[in-house]
């Protein structure tokens, strides 16, 4: 029973720190707001798409991308070798929009490159622009993002800057799992930290520890044009799985300043319309979100055990067994704190509030996936995502 009773009182440790993350990011996590709009300003802007069979989300992009309220802004997309009617659609828009719309063909992937970097490489040698931005084609934007990004670059003397997006939830396994993604990010990482140092922290820590903070969403990446060279962009990460971190780490270990923004009412994305696709997108970079640092991995993996399903496991035992009264205690606060949070969650990114209830389903969700992601580690099996084989050998 003290065994139960302690392990209820970690997980209840766990979710205090979520808690005070979770509030202080609250506050501190911006959306890029109308305060940020550009005035009077020369830079010229590239919004860059990698497409690869991309026709039931190409459209929307581009109408968005090309209705930018920011004049001096050109849309470049990179066909990457689509055997579907992304080419088509892309030939549509081609002759409509050719005075401010640039499309290029992707070449054959060479050896050492992942897909999304090598496409986001060719994507670069074309821009001649102040700013570059690189959104995916299932991502769209109100009209006067690119306007507000100039803005902020303007104001805030930063050189790179990214967006987490507004995520659109149609189906049961979106709504259930898709939140648990922001759910970490906001409740584990204070995001002031990706800017600015902490001031508990001694400058000497920091120096080696300082890219621990980072993070970015590769969904919507933006750079001044000479950082993104300076750092070697896509090409210095091109065998990287999650190339948005990576990158946001080359950021801050040369010294540039980086801003992270949530999308609500901005800019959105629809990231998989079925639980397969989900399992599959997540599963080639789970891991890699790790690190690959095994032991991290486990302990985490347990930790939510702990904190979000063993409460409910308690509960039922409680119904059954002879359960200490602390150990029910310990398990009703738990849960309480837990579906607070995610309320509070549910309400700032617009989803829907009686799904934040689903919680520990999407957690279970989370725990397969895990034991999958760590025995295709274990037995080295590459996953197959688009055109590329993803190991999970670092």
């Amino acid at each position: 029973m003290v065994l139960l009773e302690s392990l209820l009182f970690a997980g209840f440790l766990f979710l205090a720190g979520i808690t005070l993350v979770l509030f202080r990011n609250r506050f501190q996590f911006r959306g890029i707001s109308d305060e940020e709009r550009a005035e009077d300003s020369d830079l010229s802007v590239a919004v860059c798409i990698p497409a690869r069979n991309e026709e039931s989300t190409i459209r929307m992009c581009l109408d968005h991308a090309l209705s930018q309220s920011y004049a001096n802004t050109r849309v470049y997309v990179l066909n990457d070798r689509s055997t579907d009617d992304t080419s088509v659609i892309l030939d549509q828009y081609s002759k409509v929009h050719s005075d401010k719309l640039v499309i290029a063909h992707g070449k054959e992937r060479p050896e050492g490159w992942l897909g999304k970097p090598y496409a986001c490489h060719q994507l670069s040698k074309l821009v001649k622009e102040d700013i570059i931005i690189f959104i995916d084609a299932d991502t769209w934007m109100h009209p006067d993002v690119v306007n507000k990004i100039v803005g902020s670059f303007n104001r805030n003397n930063i050189d790179f800057i990214t967006i987490w997006p507004e995520q659109k939830l149609k189906s049961f396994w979106e709504k259930t799992v898709v939140p648990l993604v922001y759910y970490a990010l906001l409740g584990l990482l204070p995001v002031i930290y990706t800017e600015r140092k902490p001031r508990w922290m001694p400058g000497f820590f920091h120096f080696r520890f300082k890219t621990m903070f980072a993070a970015a969403c590769g969904q919507f990446m933006a750079f001044r044009l000479e950082t993104y060279r300076q750092i070697d962009g896509h090409k210095s990460v091109k065998k990287s799985i999650v190339e948005d971190v990576m990158l946001a780490r080359k950021i801050i270990e040369h010294g540039f300043r980086m801003r992270m923004y949530h999308g609500v009412d901005a800019f959105y994305c629809r990231m998989y319309d079925s639980e397969e696709t989900m399992m599959q997108g997540f599963r080639k970079n789970f891991l890699a979100g790790f690190d690959y640092n095994i032991p991290l991995f486990i302990f985490m993996a347990v930790m939510h055990l702990v904190a979000f399903m063993l409460p409910f496991l308690v509960l039922l035992a409680a119904l059954i067994l002879p359960v200490s009264t602390l150990a029910v205690e310990l398990a009703v606060i738990n849960i309480i704190l837990f579906s607070v949070h995610r309320i509070i969650l549910a309400l700032w990114m617009k989803w829907d509030v009686s799904k934040a209830f689903l919680h520990v389903i999407g957690v279970g969700w989370f725990q397969k996936l895990g034991f999958i992601t760590l025995i295709d580690f274990l037995k080295g099996r590459a996953v197959k995502w688009k055109d590329d084989d993803i190991s999970h050998k670092r």
